[in-house]
């Protein structure tokens, strides 16, 4: 039997009101890198064109074409960065092919120390190939006069000269193409060297009609970022150049700043520098993209390995030559520069004891450095972090612009963005210069393109049907992004923090024109002892500073041993 009962009411659930902070987030960020990029070079555009009074005026601009010392610095840096792109092309290439191709014993351990190579400031080895390679104190020079019997003011080498310069950023800047060049010939499968054989080439054959133009790309990339990297340096130039009697543009844009300043004819100097720069990297990005030598197939055979047989010693000793003067050399005249005192046989911790319990600019100079380096680490890591999701991801429309804002700052060079900031933040209304703020600012904005990429390279690796798992829960774009999303995210955000430290703790491009005397850093300090001749103190701090460097890249290598794998971007 059945019994029919009245309908009971249905409680129908009250929709849960939920604020989604993401779209308002967006804005915040994208107001934050217009202040950080576009800020600064407005500022820059603007003082380039109006003379003392504020009048419009192209007087700035025609100072350039007519003054003969501009012009020549302009000249002389355009020669040292193709100078140093061909050299760095000339070490990098035989170098990553006998890492990546051949039998070449200790390939690891060859790879490592290049890495080394990376993590050395260049002017900190700029430095150190003065302590071995000036022309009367040089220990190379020394060691060459008791050898020979040579004058007291001969030299076997001169490290103040174009020459020299060429060589000293050479050995900081070969990495990059060392790099890219060794990924590319990794990359190559053996199917195609195979054929070559099968039809009767030679090696040699096969190397110059098969695999370099395969790798072709990766070594004009290479070279590009050489010449990017030459052509806007200023501590090298200013540690080698200077004394050498020349100007570089960097180091004359830096000079203009110096007593009476030429606030204007610096921004004027500092737009064309900024113009070569995004042409090169557009011309890089053309290179790499181009399908000209994109690999199409299936599935490919390991990349051929050449034996490198009686020429094996040979190939040791280009391996070591280039380790030598890169890596090996530099380093022990560091050590010895720190562990002796005025040439003095015999082991002292004068200099430890000067450096960290005497001299007090040292003290207040390592306290902010490491304060900036973890501030700007912290937060830029925060940032790219959210301008990658939102581009990736695109909750948000227009986010594009966001990477593209996030991106910019690679463009430019660090003086330019040193005077774009100085001129920005100089004014009464708004005076940040002389306050740790302006130097904040200033390493977030160079630093976020490099935390941006490999961020945004990570996101890819995710799925985001994980995140619509969690909103279909009832969690907000950000509470996702928090505890879902940057978790699986954590060794590419701990890669990125490690990454931006270590850029902060390195910089002096833009530095140089933004310390005050309460406010020098530790790269700063180096510069100025580099000019009183204290060998000694200097070794002691690019000691510390390749220490820290090298202990934080390690350090992040383990931690993820913990539930994660290795930090790829720190290998």
């Amino acid at each position: 039997m059945s019994v029919a009962l009245p309908d009971a009411p249905v409680a129908l659930a009250r929709p849960h009101f939920r604020i989604d902070l993401l779209r308002p987030a967006a804005y915040v960020l994208a107001a934050v890198l217009v202040v950080l990029v576009v800020l600064p070079l407005a500022w820059l555009a603007y003082y380039s064109i109006v003379d003392k009074d504020g009048q419009f005026t192209l007087a700035n601009f025609a100072t350039l074409l007519t003054d003969k010392p501009l012009r020549k610095s302009f000249g002389i840096a355009v020669a040292m960065a193709l100078g140093v792109g061909a050299l760095s092309c000339a070490i990098a290439a035989p170098l990553a092919w006998l890492v990546a191709r051949t039998d070449l014993p200790g390939r690891r351990l060859v790879r490592a120390l290049v890495t080394a190579s990376f993590v050395t400031p260049p002017f900190l080895g700029a430095i150190a190939w003065e302590i071995l390679a000036a022309p009367n104190s040089g220990l190379l020079n020394v060691f060459w006069r008791q050898l020979t019997g040579a004058q007291p003011y001969d030299a076997l080498v001169n490290i103040y000269s174009f020459g020299g310069l060429v060589f000293a950023i050479a050995c900081y800047t070969f990495p990059y193409v060392f790099t890219l060049v060794a990924n590319g010939l990794d990359r190559v499968p053996s199917d195609l060297e195979d054929a070559s054989s099968i039809l009767g080439a030679r090696g040699w054959t096969t190397l110059r009609r098969v695999t370099l133009p395969l790798v072709l790309p990766a070594l004009l990339a290479g070279a590009m970022i050489a010449v990017l990297q030459a052509l806007t340096m200023f501590g090298s130039p200013a540690i080698l150049a200077l004394p050498a009697g020349f100007h570089v543009i960097t180091t004359k844009i830096w000079s203009l700043f110096q007593y009476p300043p030429k606030p204007g004819l610096a921004a004027a100097a500092s737009l064309p520098l900024l113009l070569i720069t995004v042409l090169l990297l557009q011309g890089k990005s053309w290179v790499l993209g181009r399908k000209g030598y994109t690999v199409l197939g299936g599935k490919s055979g390991e990349p051929r390995v050449t034996r490198l047989g009686r020429w094996t010693p040979v190939g040791i000793a280009f391996a070591l030559l280039v380790l030598s003067l890169t890596v090996l050399l530099p380093y022990a005249a560091l050590a010895k520069a720190a562990l002796t005192r005025n040439g003095v046989d015999g082991l002292t911790l004068h200099h430890f004891r000067f450096v960290f319990f005497e001299f007090s600019a040292t003290r207040l100079a390592m306290w902010n450095t490491f304060l900036l380096g973890i501030s700007t680490a912290t937060i830029g890591t925060g940032l790219a972090l959210l301008a990658a999701y939102l581009v990736s991801r695109r909750p948000v429309a227009g986010t594009a612009w966001i990477g593209m804002l996030a991106t910019a700052p690679v463009a430019i060079p660090g003086i330019v963005l040193g005077v774009g900031l100085f001129l920005t933040y100089s004014h009464p209304q708004l005076m940040l210069y002389g306050t740790l703020w302006i130097l904040l600012i200033a390493f977030l904005t160079i630093e976020m393109p490099a935390g941006y990429q490999q961020l945004s390279a990570a996101f890819h690796g995710i799925h985001p049907e994980l995140e619509e798992a969690s909103r279909i829960l009832g969690a907000s774009r950000l509470k996702t992004l928090r505890l879902v999303t940057a978790p699986l995210l954590r060794t590419s955000v701990i890669a990125t923090w490690c990454f931006v430290f270590i850029g902060t703790i390195r910089e002096l491009s833009a530095t140089i024109l933004l310390t005050t005397a309460n406010t020098k850093l530790v790269s700063v300090i180096i510069y100025d002892l580099n000019e009183s001749g204290d060998m000694g103190a200097i070794s002691v701090l690019g000691i510390m500073l390749l220490v820290v460097s090298f202990a934080v890249v390690v350090l992040a290598n383990r931690m993820p041993l913990l539930g994660g794998p290795r930090l790829p971007a720190l290998r």
